[in-house]
């Protein structure tokens, strides 16, 4: 799978919708208007204009790639899109309970520390 470049940041960090066509050149202009009709991207719309955020482009770039690169088909990709979506919001959720433990005293942390050896163990049991 290829990854482009992260595109250049305009004021606010946003682009428009040609902007990204221009950064992004393996993408139609048809194609992007479907993908977001379809709701695999979402830009921000003020009036008739997208703006297109970085997680915006981000994603237009990831779903060529998943078109492009790994040939998933329009009629499976929004099953891949909804698994990697939870998979992002499951480590963003691990990451901050990660920083929430790393808060507490050490031996809180030493607790919850032997707490998940004991679950881990029961469960693989």
């Amino acid at each position: 799978m290829t990854i482009d470049p992260a595109p250049p940041a305009r004021d606010g960090g946003v682009m428009t919708f040609d902007e990204v066509l221009a950064t992004i050149a393996r993408i139609e202009a048809t194609t992007l208007e479907r993908w977001v009709a379809r709701g695999w991207v979402r830009p921000r719309r003020r009036g008739r204009v997208y703006e297109f955020s970085a997680i915006d482009v981000a994603r237009v770039q990831l779903v060529c790639s998943l078109r492009q690169d790994l040939t998933i088909e329009e009629d499976t990709l929004p099953v891949v899109l909804s698994l990697l979506d939870q998979i992002y919001a499951l480590r963003r959720q691990s990451r901050l309970l990660s920083a929430a433990i790393e808060e507490q005293p050490a031996e809180v942390r030493a607790r919850i520390a032997e707490r998940v050896a004991v679950l881990a163990d029961e469960r693989q049991n």
